[in-house]
C-alpha cells in the first residue's frame, strides 16, 4: 500500500537543531495531509505539526516558533525542521499521511515506524 520511511532523528544538546524527513512510497495516488506526531515515555501520542496539500501548516502550541514543517509534493516527502530543541521534545517522532492509493478510493491514515529524538540538558 503506502510505506512511510523516516530519517533524521538522533541525540542533540538543548538549544540544538535536527531535521526530520519522511518519504512516502508504494501505490500512492495522492496525499492530503502529512504530519508529525510524537510520543514520549508514559504519554499519549500527540500532534506536533501537519501540513495540507496546499502547504498550509498547523502547529502544536508547544512548538510554535521553533519547528517548521514543509513538504515536497513531487517527492511525496514531508520535513520537520526543529530548532531550539528542549529536553521536553524528547520522544519518538512518527510520520503520518492521509492518503489514497491506486488500489482503493478510500482515504486512509498511514504511519511510519518512528524515529527517536533525544535532547540532553
Amino acid at each position: 500500500q503506502v510505506q512511510l520511511v523516516e530519517s533524521g532523528g538522533g541525540l542533540v544538546e538543548a538549544g540544538g537543531s535536527l531535521r526530520l524527513s519522511c518519504a512516502a512510497s508504494g501505490r500512492v495516488f495522492r496525499i492530503n495531509i502529512m504530519g508529525w506526531f510524537r510520543q514520549a515515555p508514559g504519554k499519549q501520542r500527540e500532534l506536533v505539526a501537519s501540513i495540507n496539500s496546499s502547504g498550509r501548516p498547523n502547529y502544536a502550541d508547544s512548538v510554535k516558533g521553533r519547528f517548521t514543517i514543509s513538504r515536497d509534493n513531487a517527492r511525496n516527502t514531508v520535513y520537520l525542521q526543529m530548532n531550539s530543541l528542549e529536553p521536553e521534545d524528547t520522544a519518538v517522532y512518527y510520520c503520518n499521511a492521509f492518503a489514497q492509493t491506486y488500489s482503493s478510493s478510500n482515504w486512509e491514515d498511514y504511519w511510519g515506524q518512528g524515529t527517536q529524538v533525544t535532547v540532553s540538558s
